[in-house]
């Protein structure tokens, strides 16, 4: 056992190790669906508010969302948002004609940052100006986020497992202390896991560095839904931990030493603690005290699905309670591992532990099934689609997930073979061991999977608005023609808007206007649309398609008069379907 636990170890960091090293996760679970005016249109009249729309509820990021006028200048007034949708004041820019860029940054119902740019114009479109700052999460948070989920979630095995250990079958004659140490570390790396995310989450928005954070955001952060949340958990720790200081420092009776073993006679059953006092009194007196403590412990459980995926899902009130399920299954079990293989397997006698080590693999046993259905609910609400499991990161990260679970339960199945045995040595240590350092690899994969897109959010970021299309001035000896196409994709609506000029940049009123596209390298006949002259006159509507993906020409035929006419042409690239 002592020579091969150091290499499962060695094992275990080489997998967090490829875990860290796993590309960006995607910080962004609530998708652009839409914004006014729309994406890449072209508008009369400089608007005196722009909106965006997303796929969830969002809460916008000070000081991050801005709406930028042609010459660059900034002109959006105090954001605010109303459910999922956001709401930007602008006032009317010193040169108003031309392409305006919208930049948003914001934070989803799951408490992930959303970033990204929408492209408007107002007369006619205009080179894309530049956002004052580009935003994106900062490498050391994007180290720290997950690095911090992990501790919590081992912070919570260590207090779960050996907590039920502790109250239901530690062996009366073995000293408690290691299981105690257990829960103190387990409440320390909490309370260091949720300081972490409240001292990380004002950088993801701000894209700021870990240590670069202000006294005025941390305030923000505290006083928003995500902050609240962990500070009441931070609460609730507190409370927990002096609960539980009494109830778990009990004192033995003077002529009980540690280091004595029972005799035949003396083992308990370790599922019922025998009470120390006559008729029972100190059992009816920790009872009541007991049931607190459970309570507290479901609310703060609770805390974790409040602020991730659950909440934002389609049925969060099932989502949340299965999420809590599947925290205090996987604390009772990966946590109760931890309480055999590092303080009850040393130490206690063989006779205590044929007693113990069945009813604990019962517990085990029906923590694993709970488990189960807990992540199968979860699985179903966040991935959406069976497509979903293989197209997405969620999906292929979550099988294999599922993967180490299945090993795991193997190992667990050797295990439960050699407690029926009674084969409580260094065979089943090692077996444990393996379990212990296999689930260290799940919680490191669940807290690199709950920052990753779930599988069910694909669809609206597969359709989310980016602004993107095509701008460009053409000019031939009769005129200058600017023009928009948006948003450049397979199919038949790209819609076109065109503006012509004279040579001198004065608005010129056409007699036709015609436009041709041909996809290169293929041998097809050019496809010609007409173009729907509007108010103002030097302006057009119309819509293009584009059947397959690749190079297309695009050619403008515009008539000036009854006897002058030119073809200006340009190309764009149509990307296939992803």
């Amino acid at each position: 056992m002592t020579g091969k636990l150091p290499r499962l170890f060695v094992l275990l960091l080489i997998a967090l190790g490829a875990f860290l090293a796993i590309p960006e996760p995607a910080l962004a679970h609530a998708a652009t669906v839409g914004s006014s005016p729309a994406p890449g249109s072209v508008v009369g009249a400089s608007p005196t508010e722009v909106t965006v729309t997303f796929s969830e509820t969002i809460t916008p990021v000070a000081g991050r969302i801005q709406v930028v006028a042609p010459d660059g200048e900034r002109i959006s007034g105090l954001a605010t948002a109303r459910g999922a949708v956001l709401h930007i004041p602008v006032r009317t820019a010193k040169r108003p004609l031309g392409t305006y860029l919208i930049s948003f940054r914001v934070i989803s119902a799951d408490s992930h940052p959303v970033g990204g740019a929408i492209t408007f114009s107002v007369g006619a479109p205009s080179a894309r100006p530049e956002a004052t700052s580009t935003i994106e999460t900062d490498a050391t948070v994007r180290a720290a986020v997950p690095a911090l989920r992990f501790l919590g979630y081992a912070g919570i095995t260590l207090v779960v497992g050996p907590l039920m250990f502790l109250l239901f079958l530690w062996p009366r004659r073995r000293a408690r202390t290691g299981g105690i140490r257990l829960v103190r570390i387990g409440l320390a790396l909490t309370v260091v896991a949720t300081l972490g995310a409240l001292g990380t989450q004002a950088q993801q928005g701000s894209g700021a560095a870990l240590w670069q954070v202000s006294a005025a955001e941390l305030g923000e952060v505290a006083t928003s839904r995500f902050g609240l949340l962990l500070l009441a958990r931070l609460a609730i720790l507190l409370v927990l931990a002096a609960l539980l200081h009494p109830l778990l420092s009990e004192q033995r009776r003077p002529h009980e030493s540690p280091a004595r073993q029972p005799d035949e006679s003396e083992q308990p059953g370790p599922h019922e603690e025998r009470s120390r006092e006559p008729g029972g009194k100190r059992a009816r007196r920790t009872y009541p005290q007991r049931i607190l403590i459970l309570v507290l412990g479901i609310a703060a459980l609770a805390t974790w699905p409040l602020t991730g995926h659950a909440i934002a899902a389609p049925l969060p009130a099932v989502t949340v309670t299965v999420g809590v399920v599947h925290l205090a299954a996987m604390g009772i079990w990966i946590g109760g591992l931890i309480t055999l293989l590092g303080v009850l397997l040393r130490g206690t006698d063989r006779r205590v532990l044929r007693v113990l080590l069945p009813v604990w693999s019962r517990w085990a046993a029906l923590s694993v099934i709970w488990l189960a259905l807990a992540g199968l609910v979860q699985a179903a609400v966040q991935v959406g689609t069976p497509e979903a499991l293989v197209r997405t990161g969620y999906g292929r990260l979550l099988l294999a997930k599922l993967g180490v679970l299945v090993l795991v339960l193997a190992a667990a199945a050797v295990a439960r073979r050699l407690v029926s045995r009674s084969a409580a040595g260094a065979g089943l240590r090692r077996t444990i061991g393996i379990e212990v350092a296999a689930t260290a690899v799940i919680l490191a994969m669940s807290a690199v999977l709950v920052q990753v897109d779930p599988g069910r959010t694909a669809g609206a970021q597969a359709g989310a608005v980016t602004g993107n299309g095509v701008s460009e001035t053409l000019t031939s000896p009769l005129y200058t023609l600017q023009f928009n196409i948006y948003p450049v994709e397979l199919g038949e609506y790209n819609t076109v808007h065109a503006f012509l000029y004279t040579p001198e940049g004065k608005p010129l009123p056409p007699a036709e206007w015609q436009i041709s596209t041909q996809l290169a390298g293929q041998g097809l006949e050019a496809v010609k649309e007409p173009l729907l002259g509007l108010d103002p006159p030097h302006h057009a509507l119309g819509s293009i398609s584009f059947p397959l993906p690749g190079t297309y020409e695009i050619a403008f035929t515009i008539r000036v008069d009854d006897l002058n006419r030119a073809t200006v042409k340009t190309t764009v690239t149509v990307p296939p379907k992803a």
